[in-house]
């Protein structure tokens, strides 16, 4: 993520003490994202990312490290928290918690293809039904409560017609979490921000013959139990989309869901509710835009995202016409 706290050489060696990974040999800034302080971190023992949390607590931080080691322990390719030498997942820097996770192999494919959208569907209904018997529940902590309070926070900045569009999803989210299908919707811990820039692919494996593997799943500091369509519909919403426009690409979109539901077949209020729940993950993401875009942080590097982006999603999501995917939920 951006870098918004820097760290010396001699502080970080300092604070290495407490881990048995050997001396450091590279230690660097990661120029994304907006919410952490993140460094690529090589030592004679190997290569991790190294992670200073800025908003998030040290009371809220467990559930974010537990759930990754439980899913790592499940066979989900995910980053793995390396214990300290007391057996505790993360320590302070700078007055911040701070963890270190082992680094995932591959790179990210901001073009995907078919076969990409197909890897990532099935290893996140993968990633959903190994959390079924993880202990701990945090909700996520941008859904509805959060939009309702951040809403009011960016309205003195956008249009009339942002303003109605605003608040006319948000009235219209909050009567779908109130309705009994709403709650019937299942559920459990959920990435939450599963972007193209969160997944990682590996080279070909000439083993198996496979064109594209799927190296991980990272970046769960946005995590929390949620409906699992939720999930999909975010995920949809970025790997399934046309950039330019926010128009859906059917077969990246076919592609995805079937996958995905060759490990987890959707449930019938799944398949009725599937267009509210794309709407309520553009929304989710318009919103969050806007709020970092208006109220931006000092960060030594920082790019804040184009919140226009997802109003366009959200607008296209709102047609009355057949979207993509909705006949593979049928």
């Amino acid at each position: 993520m951006a870098v918004f706290t820097a760290v010396t050489k001699q502080e970080l060696a300092q604070w290495m003490r407490h881990y048995d990974l050997g001396d450091v040999v590279e230690f660097r800034g990661i120029q994304s994202g907006i919410e952490n302080s993140n460094f690529f971190l090589t030592t004679t023992h190997g290569e991790y990312v190294l992670t200073i949390f800025e908003k998030l607590t040290a009371a809220q931080l467990p559930f974010y490290l537990d759930l990754m080691r439980h899913l790592a322990s499940h066979r989900v390719p995910v980053p793995d928290p390396v214990p300290r030498d007391d057996g505790a997942l993360f320590g302070m820097l700078h007055g911040k918690p701070t963890a270190i996770v082992t680094k995932l192999e591959g790179a990210a494919q901001l073009a995907p293809k078919l076969e990409h959208c197909a890897e990532v569907g099935q290893m996140l209904a993968r990633m959903h039904l190994a959390g079924r018997d993880f202990p701990h529940h945090q909700p996520n902590l941008r859904s509805l409560p959060w939009w309702q309070e951040t809403v009011p926070f960016v309205l003195p900045f956008v249009s009339d017609a942002e303003r109605d569009l605003l608040l006319c999803e948000l009235a219209h989210q909050e009567a779908f979490f109130a309705s009994s299908d709403y709650a019937a919707l299942p559920e459990g811990p959920c990435h939450c921000d599963l972007f193209r820039d969160n997944v990682l692919f590996a080279h070909a494996d000439p083993a198996t013959g496979h064109e594209v593997r799927l190296g991980g799943f990272f970046d769960f500091y946005f995590a929390g139990c949620d409906k699992w369509l939720f999930d999909v519909a975010v995920t949809v919403n970025d790997w399934c989309v046309d950039l330019a426009t926010g128009h859906l690409d059917a077969a990246r979109v076919e592609a995805l869901l079937r996958s995905y539901q060759t490990v987890r077949p959707f449930t019938q209020e799944e398949r009725s509710h599937w267009r509210d729940m794309l709407r309520a993950g553009a929304y989710r993401f318009w919103v969050s835009r806007l709020y970092d875009f208006h109220m931006p942080r000092a960060a030594e590097m920082l790019k804040p995202h184009d919140p226009t982006h997802f109003e366009r999603i959200l607008r296209e999501r709102l047609k009355g016409d057949a979207l993509p995917g909705v006949q593979t939920c049928n």
